[in-house]
């Protein structure tokens, strides 16, 4: 990957695994990725890509006793991987916070809800108590809770799933963070709910001039939000450029297949979709080559050997793949 010195986020060469009795699971092997200001990032993939694993390194959320990680990761010029525990909790709110896939486990369940966006507050600003209400009002007004002083009072079960959500974007923003991290926000809420949401990110990350790395596994709602797409398969970044790129010049086997096995508005009545044969690989037992081998119709010797190169193949568009075309083969999309 081409070295982006303005990038907020930069991660290189991260390798995550964690020891799961005898077995030693290989989560995450290798994966570079940079953040650049105000940007909003997509990583896509099938369940256990490491895309979650990812947003929790950053945040070094993983437990220590069981986990091994290498590599670099700074936030904003910062080294995550030499911060002590006070540094770590630091940076947790006020530089880097998260938005959970399920509030209802996220948040605490014995305190209302307000007063939780309040104790953020107060610990990591200063703020007084009479400040810390005001501010957590002003964000329940902003994620467009309905009845927001009211529900500031209220717990977490009193709460729709989409209005936790918003109480979870609230609390995630209550410290006016650079990098925010959503991890599947809207895999639980239905599609109409879902939608909301995904405007209300964009909507925030415009006027707060946030950086979003947002994790999904629906490539319709990376489209919704991103301008970058990450694509991961086995614990490495398979494929990565901007959404046009990957949407109108796959190169990657697996993005190609993300995205023949959606759903769209050109499909006739009755057709069926698409699916990718198999199942993904076993993180403590990867294969010596692609990982993706396996389930490729193009798979050939060498792709079994080795794990394939990174090619560029445009502008910021890097593919791991043996049949990736570079950069001066592949004429530019207009």
């Amino acid at each position: 990957m081409t070295a982006d010195t303005q990038a907020l986020v930069r991660i290189r060469d991260l390798e995550v695994s964690f020891q799961a009795g005898a077995k030693t699971v290989h989560a995450l092997n290798g994966v570079s990725l940079d953040v650049a200001r105000g940007e909003a990032v997509a990583l896509i993939g099938e369940s256990g890509s490491g895309k979650s694993v990812t947003l929790r390194a950053l945040m070094r959320l993983h437990p220590p006793r069981r986990t091994t990680m290498r590599g670099q990761m700074r936030v904003d010029g910062q080294d995550v991987m030499a911060m002590n525990a006070r540094q770590l909790a630091a940076m947790r709110g006020p530089v880097v916070s998260m938005i959970f896939q399920e509030p209802l486990l996220a948040l605490d369940p014995v305190y209302p809800v307000g007063k939780q966006i309040e104790e953020m507050v107060r610990r990591h600003t200063g703020a007084s108590a009479t400040q810390a209400r005001s501010q957590a009002l002003s964000l329940f007004e902003r994620v467009r809770i309905p009845s927001p002083a009211r529900r500031l009072q209220a717990y977490p079960h009193e709460m729709s799933g989409g209005m936790r959500q918003r109480a979870m974007i609230a609390l995630a923003l209550s410290c006016n963070p650079k990098v925010l991290l959503a991890d599947e926000p809207t895999t639980a809420l239905d599609a109409t709910v879902q939608i909301q949401i995904l405007l209300l990110l964009r909507e925030l990350q415009r006027d707060l001039g946030l950086s979003i790395v947002f994790v999904t596994h629906d490539i319709g709602a990376a489209a919704e939000i991103a301008d970058r797409v990450a694509v991961m398969y086995g614990g490495r970044i398979v494929e990565q450029g901007t959404l046009a790129q990957l949407l109108r010049a796959p190169q990657h086997p697996y993005t190609i297949a993300l995205l023949h096995g959606r759903a769209h508005g050109a499909m006739r009545k009755g057709e069926r979709l698409q699916t990718i044969p198999g199942s993904p690989p076993d993180l403590s037992a990867l294969p010596a080559g692609c990982a993706f081998a396996p389930r490729c119709a193009r798979a050939e010797s060498a792709c079994l050997s080795a794990v394939p190169a990174i090619v560029t193949v445009g502008e910021g568009h890097e593919v791991r793949c043996v049949h990736a075309r570079p950069r001066n083969a592949i004429p530019e999309t207009a």
